[in-house]
């Protein structure tokens, strides 16, 4: 199987995911990953990896690359209530993006203002625990570094 380079899709602080205030990815229900505390101020959140766009919401997005292996990042926890409010999409369903590419335009100080956790976890769908290895769990990122390889 091939290995893939995960990177950040947002400048912050990276946490583990452990710490997500939302049991469904704390608890990695829907797969291992890292999350990250975003910087404040309006942002774009880009592509994690390069590939195919095959989820999109304005709060969230799939990449999955030419193997399948899919990254979900998810802008905030219960952003869902916003109702793409406060979120620009910049690219389609279906769209083949590079790893770095912009796809949603937001602002983790509106999600807090609306009263969310703006608290972005980035997941390797599908994947175990043990398929990730160099897991950036502290410290600054920024958007396009790296936050684990998944091999």
């Amino acid at each position: 199987m091939s290995r893939v380079t995960v990177a950040s899709p947002v400048a912050g602080d990276a946490l583990p995911m452990s710490q997500v205030p939302d049991p469904v990815f704390a608890e990695a229900m829907v797969g291992p990953g890292v999350a990250v505390m975003p910087e404040d101020g309006r942002q774009d959140a880009v592509a994690p990896i390069g590939g195919t766009v095959v989820t999109l919401h304005p709060h969230a997005f799939v990449v999955a690359d030419a193997d399948g292996k899919g990254v979900l990042v998810h802008l905030g926890i219960d952003t869902v209530k916003q109702k793409g409010e406060g979120f620009t999409v910049l690219v389609a369903k279906g769209d083949t993006v590079r790893a770095g590419q912009p796809l949603i335009t937001w602002d983790p100080e509106a999600v807090r203002a609306a009263g969310y956790s703006p608290v972005v976890p980035v997941v390797a769908l599908d994947a175990s625990a043990e398929a990730l290895s160099s897991l950036l769990t502290d410290g600054r990122v920024a958007a396009g570094e790296q936050l684990f390889v998944w091999s």
